[in-house]
């Protein structure tokens, strides 16, 4: 074909389709490989939200202290030999207590001298998990410990045991002693156990970071499950859900708040549609850092009501220590230095005023 021959429209089209469709390759491999980079460099380069799994340990360590102190006085009712008219002492309803690493307490439950012992032990590995010392010891033995504690009476148990139990599994791949921590302190004075850069430290660093985004998605599915499930039912749906258990024996524990949070019919309506609304758009919120602060007030805000409101404190706290690790870590660091600060503000004395010679 001559340069001056006219080019045809089909020639001209498959030219233009194979130009866009060029590009839009060239578009897919670049988007695959910047993923790719990312995705490589949030693993790898430094273990995320150390800050916020800190807080985490604190207060799923607070958690196991306040539910076993506020239940220290009828322990040997609620968990002991005097729980033993359910039937879960000769046959548990949980798989748990069948399991040897988890049988300690369905193991002692008849013999109220052992189980408090067994009860005690418990509560000061709570105190170490707190206090972050040597905690990859202090973490498995919790662990099997608090699961057969909790399992050994499925009566009085709630959805926070299961998200609890979920939690400190994940824990076990994460590394939350790294900060606010004694191991931190000990760390800080004899240095990590592996080299900076080396195999099993990149490993370490992976792992946490996997174990991270896995509690990010068993939190996401909680809350979205769980909105979508209240959707579904006519209390919900009809604005009256929040004004039913408020009212019964077992969650109306304050009835004077009751009153007040149930009398005008417009607030319950806003508190029941607005969990469904806060819980369902909880996942997609934490993609950028405006919406993720309204999220985070708003299920901060749930969390506090159903604890007051239904005495649910523990279910809330595990829930709100969970919900930690989506504050970034710097906010965390300036939280820590002000409060700091005005600790040793608040130990200074205040310096005397300079005395004032009077005129003349």
């Amino acid at each position: 074909m001559s340069p001056t021959t006219p080019v045809s429209l089909p020639a001209r089209l498959l030219t233009f389709a194979a130009a866009m469709i060029g590009g839009f390759w060239n578009m897919v491999v670049s988007a695959v490989d910047r993923i790719s980079d990312f995705v490589s460099d949030w693993l790898w380069n430094g273990k995320k939200a150390l800050y916020g799994l800190a807080v985490t340990r604190i207060l799923f360590g607070l958690t196991a202290l306040g539910l076993l102190a506020s239940n220290f006085g009828t322990r040997l009712y609620t968990f002991g030999p005097g729980s033993a008219w359910n039937g879960e002492m000769a046959q548990p309803v949980s798989d748990f207590p069948q399991i040897w690493l988890f049988s300690a307490f369905h193991a002692v439950m008849g013999n109220g001298v052992a189980y408090t012992a067994l009860y005690l032990l418990l509560a000061a590995l709570a105190v170490l998990f707190v206090l972050g010392w040597r905690f990859r010891i202090v973490l498995p033995v919790f662990f099997c410990l608090w699961v057969g504690f909790i399992e050994a009476n499925d009566m009085v148990g709630d959805q926070g045991d299961n998200m609890f139990r979920i939690a400190l599994l994940l824990l076990f791949f994460a590394d939350p002693a790294a900060r606010w921590s004694l191991d931190a302190r000990r760390r800080a004075k004899s240095g990590d156990w592996f080299a900076v850069g080396s195999q099993p430290a990149l490993l370490g660093t992976m792992f946490h970071n996997l174990a991270l985004v896995a509690l990010t998605a068993q939190v996401c599915f909680v809350y979205a499950s769980g909105a979508l499930f209240k959707a579904g039912g006519e209390p919900w749906e009809q604005g009256y859900a929040v004004y039913n258990p408020l009212h019964t024996a077992r969650f109306g524990t304050w009835p004077v708040l009751t009153e007040l949070f149930t009398t005008w019919g417009p607030l319950v309506v806003a508190l029941s549609w607005g969990s469904i609304l806060v819980q369902v758009a909880f996942p997609l919120a934490l993609l950028t850092r405006p919406t993720r602060l309204i999220a985070l007030v708003g299920i901060l805000s749930f969390h506090i009501g159903i604890a007051v409101l239904m005495g649910l404190p523990w279910f809330s706290l595990t829930m709100i220590a969970i919900d930690a690790i989506f504050i970034r870590d710097r906010t965390w660091k300036r939280l820590s230095a002000g409060v700091a600060k005005r600790w040793e503000a608040s130990k200074t004395p205040p310096s005397p005023e300079p005395a004032t010679v009077p005129a003349g």
